[in-house]
Order: C-alpha cells, then structure tokens, then sequence
C-alpha cells in the first residue's frame, strides 16, 4: 500500500531519502524537521535524523539513503499522485548523483504514477539537470518563501523537467512581479504548527491574479497557523484547488 498522505496537493509520499539541514527562511519551523525529531528514540523510524533541543528540533546534518525504499513505487499499481522525500530534499548537496538518478529511474518506470519532487536547492538543480532523463511522469517544483527567494524560479525554468510548478508555501512575504513564463502550476500556503509566521490575506489574493493573468492553475493550501481550523483553504468565498492541466489521472 502507499504511504497515504494529508497533504492537500498530493496523494501519497515515498521518502528513499531521509534527514536533512536548513538552507533558508522557510525552513525557520520545517514540520518534517520536527516530525524526525518526535521519533528520535533509539529503534524508530527516524532514530538518529533530528533531536529535541532547547531551541526546539534541529537536524541532526545527517541524510540517510534509504536503499529499501527504492523500488517501493513499482508494487503500487493503482495509480497515485506521489510526493518524492516529504521528509528530505532529493537534491540535498550530500545525495549522490548515481542514487538521484536510480531514483529518477524508478520514477521513470512506474509510469502509472505522477510523481512531485521539491527543492529548496534550486542551483544544485541546475547543476545537475544535464544529467537526469526526465520521464513526463515527474513534476519538478522549488520552494519560494519571499523575495529574496525568487531566483528560485528563474533556475526552474532551466531544466528540461516536463511540469514544472512553484511551492510558495510557507508564504511568509509578498511576492511581487512573479515570472510564470512555462511554470504549469503554483500552490500557495501559510505557515502552520509552533512559532507559525502569519500570512496576509492581501498577498494570496495578488499570486492568484498574478496566475490568472498568466494562465496559471492556481492551488491554495491553507491559512496555517497554530491550529488549523475548518475553511482554513477558503480565498473569498470558495476552495482553489486546480492542478496543471498537462495532468490527466491514470487508472490502472
């Protein structure tokens, strides 16, 4: 069975890789980061990858390859949308390349799938992308969480990923004057849980016109906050939960 998940924009996750380090101001309160570190005891999942301290959950600066994993998407024939490392980051500067691409190949060949994969690390990206055969099956995202992160876009556009969408999500600034030249999709999500940063209305509702003026399928996640609430992915009035229309479900 896949791993089901809760997140609004994917089905299911798969994480052959596990652990990670901070690289930016969206990683400030990152739920994986505290997640490894609730299961940190001696003989559980993620012993060893994140520990409580007195600032809170830190990582431990230790990636895991989790070779057991890797064929995990070949036994799950019905289709599902997959998210790739909700609890890492596949192009993590410690991930060796010949792992990225047998994971890239696992993607390849469970073609019934559509998988999402996310980074942060959007110059290792580059670096790397003349490197990868990317199947249609992959959705290629970065991470955006203010201004000073846009460049992120700019080195999205350069790979050869066939959907390429933006995770502006935790929202914790506005974000002007996007490019969305050939990004196929934007989700957009306030921060949620401990120390949660608070996200102005006014800038989810200027993303949006930004993607509707473009063309863009538009997804919004949640409010966030300490505690979500019911209608917390309400934008006036009403839910936005598009997705790329390159995407068309498989049902095997």
């Amino acid at each position: 069975m896949a791993t089901k998940s809760a997140i609004e924009w994917t089905e299911s996750t798969w994480n052959p890789v596990r652990g990670c380090t901070r690289v930016s101001e969206g990683c400030q309160f990152c739920y994986a980061e505290r997640i490894a570190a609730r299961f940190s005891k001696e003989g559980l999942a993620y012993e060893g990858l994140a520990k409580m301290t007195k600032a809170g959950p830190r990582w431990s600066n230790e990636v895991r390859l989790v070779e057991e994993l890797l064929d995990l998407p070949l036994k799950w024939k019905k289709h599902q949308l997959i998210f790739v490392n909700s609890m890492s980051d596949l192009f993590h500067e410690t991930v060796p390349l010949k792992f990225i691409q047998r994971v890239f190949k696992t993607m390849n060949e469970a073609n019934q799938h559509d998988f999402q994969v996310l980074t942060k690390r959007s110059k290792q990206l580059v670096k790397l992308n003349d490197k990868i055969q990317w199947p249609e099956n992959v959705w290629m995202g970065v991470s955006v969480e203010n201004q000073d992160y846009k460049f992120r876009i700019d080195d999205l556009r350069e790979t050869d990923a066939h959907i390429k969408f933006l995770s502006l999500e935790p929202l914790i600034g506005e974000l002007r004057n996007l490019d969305l030249t050939d990004i196929d999709w934007v989700i957009v999500g306030g921060e949620s849980g401990p120390g949660a940063r608070p996200i102005e209305e006014k800038w989810v509702i200027d993303i949006r016109d930004q993607c509707e003026q473009a063309s863009v399928p538009f997804f919004f996640k949640q409010w966030g906050g300490r505690n979500k609430k019911k209608g917390d992915r309400i934008l006036e009035g009403k839910t936005w939960d598009a997705l790329p229309l390159a995407y068309n479900k498989i049902s095997v």
